[in-house]
């Protein structure tokens, strides 16, 4: 297998994009309160920052219509979604703001709980970054939450859901 070797630039931004597709990341739904409704936005760039203190990090678009609600709250959750949950995923990729048909509970900050998840960890922002067409938001974690039914995670990698087929 050969490599190909290239610039990212502006012309060749599709073979950029493709090669950072072939890392596969999980897929995780982040969630808060905004004038007292429910948001949610899809995202693959949640990772994890510092154990000591609880750190998480997840990239957030400039382009995004859900740019001016993310980017100015202090209090949000971030939910793993198992691989059974692709619909879910969708869902708040398309409509953040529609929560008709999802099983959801506030918690006592008024941030919406998704049911049936991997894991969720209630976060409160410590700092943002600008980092090119992005920001990088890092939030402090105050509670987790985890799954009594571990499920395999919903994978995104070259530009398709992905899911293990087994464990190794």
């Amino acid at each position: 297998m050969a490599l190909v070797s290239f610039h990212p630039t502006a012309e060749n931004q599709r073979g950029y994009r493709d090669a950072l597709g072939q890392f596969a990341t999980g897929v995780a739904v982040v969630t808060t309160a905004h004038q007292g409704a429910p948001v949610g936005i899809t995202v693959n760039s949640f990772s994890s920052v510092s154990l000591a203190p609880p750190l998480v990090l997840w990239s957030l678009d400039k382009g995004s219509s859900k740019f001016d609600v993310f980017s100015t709250q202090k209090d949000y959750a971030i939910h793993v979604l198992a691989a059974d949950q692709a619909a879910l995923s969708n869902h708040f990729s398309a409509n953040g703001r529609d929560f008709t048909d999802i099983d959801w509970q506030a918690d006592e900050r008024g941030v919406p709980n998704l049911s049936g998840v991997l894991a969720r960890f209630d976060c409160h922002l410590a700092a943002i970054h600008e980092a090119g067409d992005h920001l990088i938001l890092v939030g402090t974690v105050q509670n987790c939450a985890l799954s009594d039914n571990p499920k395999k995670p919903l994978l995104f990698q070259g530009g398709a859901y992905q899911a293990l087929n087994s464990f190794i």
